[in-house]
């Protein structure tokens, strides 16, 4: 597989900081007690950090009306917005549950928002972060169903749908993609996504960091000395996290 030329370099927060990480918490209208104690981890954050990189799949589905956004977002929503309000920096890349954000993140949380792949400094480290789907999907059907999510025709005539029905018409598919998932094909797609690390580690060699989510495969890989390839794992399967400091990554769990 081939790894992406090197991007423009995008800053996000002073590089002395330490950056909290997290993915795929996959936060629903039915999730309950897990947005309850991801509320609970959001409030931890400025004793063990100053940055905060959501990568990809916070919402079980985001999509932005130009006056519309989920209600049962909102909860989540004020408490990132308590974050920033305390000094917190927060950085979004959108996943493929959640990568149809417009100008809400920026505008009205105060987060820097990347609906695909970015370049940016983490705790002084040069990292490439990225949700992670469509760059190892292994299965035809996941191929096409990336490929149709991503093309701006569809986030044109899903606006024209009215919210009621569109985000109805979403809840019901996710779940029966869900109750689908192949473990082998999930197992197979994150050794495929470590490989791809690797690849843009050595190909780029102004990279220290691959950060990654979409596998729910919590990954810490010393590629090289002082270079690394990191996946947090999957917050809605055991509440993991990963903490960037001046002397490395390191995978946590709440």
């Amino acid at each position: 597989m081939r790894a992406p030329a090197s991007l423009r370099y995008t800053p996000a927060v002073p590089s002395q900081s330490v950056t909290v990480a997290v993915a795929d918490a996959h936060l629903g209208p039915a999730s309950g007690e897990l947005r309850e104690s991801f509320h609970r981890f959001l409030a931890t954050v400025p004793d063990i950090g100053d940055h905060l990189l959501i990568n990809g799949d916070l919402f079980d589905f985001w999509f932005e009306y130009r006056h519309v956004i989920p209600r049962s977002c909102f909860a989540t929503l004020a408490a990132l917005s308590g974050l920033r309000q305390s000094g917190i920096a927060i950085t979004v890349t959108g996943g493929n549950h959640d990568r149809w954000g417009a100008g809400f993140w920026e505008n009205e949380l105060g987060a820097r928002f990347h609906r695909s792949h970015a370049r940016m400094q983490l705790a002084g480290w040069n990292a490439w972060v990225a949700h992670g789907d469509g760059i190892v999907e292994l299965e035809p059907r996941s191929r096409a169903l990336h490929a149709i999510t991503r093309h701006p025709l569809t986030e044109r005539l899903f606006r024209m749908v009215h919210p009621d029905l569109g985000f109805g018409l979403v809840n019901r598919m996710s779940q029966r993609l869900t109750v689908r998932r192949n473990p082998e094909l999930i197992a197979a797609a994150a050794r495929s996504q470590a490989q791809f690390a690797r690849d843009l580690l050595e190909q780029n060699s102004d990279l220290d960091l691959v950060v990654m989510g979409h596998t729910h495969r919590a990954v810490l890989d010393p590629v090289a000395e002082r270079r690394w390839y990191v996946n947090p794992g999957a917050w809605c399967e055991g509440k993991r996290y990963a903490l960037i400091s001046a002397a490395g990554p390191e995978l946590k769990t709440f």
